[in-house]
């Protein structure tokens, strides 16, 4: 049964729990939420049986969780600031936040705000150059694409660099009805990623002093592992670790477990 937390601003943020000890929180990234991503779930199940309370949500704008546009960076940041207190008991307790792809750089973005964040486990965050422009042009043509041709241009956008097929199997499947909304959900993945471009990263992430895994594929992307070694290079206590995944995508056991070890070491 979805379990709901009210934000700030009054949105119902949808979420499932599962297992009992340490909380951790899964930020899904730019096309990712419950009824849509089987692999995060059943990652969840795996993860809780290592001995942690996991929160799998749907992040504003998604699922269970429906949102007004425009979906701003700082409203999701909010809604994860809801989870964590739900989740923790005082002033000293805080949450693992486990961050796939964009929703990588949004858990950056919450450690960076002083969320209560104890550890972060961050799989393939799709960085560009330090100091570069493309986060910020990504950011601005996706609002024009929203703004011109609604949801479904901004997801079209969003797919535009990967594979076609991708998205014309998307769209002929049964899951198109509940995905085609999404597109304003996909601005906070945007702005995270323009955040890491708009300083140099070692000043814009000084204050993340959390262990902090990066995780990347052992068949994936040059520019990934690029970011990977960024992250680590810039991040005050990073650490890196390739874990076997192709495409962008891992196997929901193998990457619970590797959560897992690096939370309890």
């Amino acid at each position: 049964m979805t379990d709901y937390v009210t934000s700030a601003d009054g949105t119902r943020i949808g979420f499932d729990r599962v297992g009992s000890g340490p909380p951790v929180v899964l930020v899904g990234g730019a096309m990712q939420f419950r009824a849509f991503d089987p692999a995060t779930t059943e990652m969840a199940g795996h993860l809780a049986s290592h001995g942690f309370e996991v929160v799998n949500y749907d992040r504003r704008g998604r699922g269970d969780s429906p949102a007004e546009s425009p979906i701003t960076l700082a409203q999701t940041l909010e809604d994860l600031r809801a989870l964590i207190d739900e989740l923790t008991e005082g002033a000293d307790d805080a949450v693992a936040l486990f961050g796939n792809s964009s929703g990588a750089t949004i858990a950056l973005a919450a450690a960076a705000a002083g969320l209560s964040v104890s550890k972060l486990v961050l799989f393939e965050a799709p960085l560009d150059v330090e100091l570069g422009t493309e986060g910020a042009d990504y950011l601005g043509a996706l609002r024009t694409a929203l703004a011109d041709g609604g949801s479904e241009a901004g997801i079209e956008l969003s797919m535009a660099d990967m594979p076609p097929e991708w998205l014309e199997g998307l769209k002929s499947s049964d899951a198109w009805p509940m995905v085609r909304g999404i597109g304003p959900s996909l601005e906070p993945d945007a702005e995270s990623l323009a955040w890491t471009q708009s300083a140099p990263r070692r000043e814009l992430w000084a204050g993340i002093t959390q262990p902090t895994l990066v995780l990347v594929g052992t068949e994936t992307m040059d520019f990934m592992e690029a970011a990977a070694d960024s992250l680590v290079a810039n991040l005050p206590h990073g650490e890196q670790r390739a874990i076997a995944a192709s495409d962008h995508r891992w196997e929901p056991r193998t990457l619970a477990l590797v959560i897992a070890e690096f939370l309890v070491g």
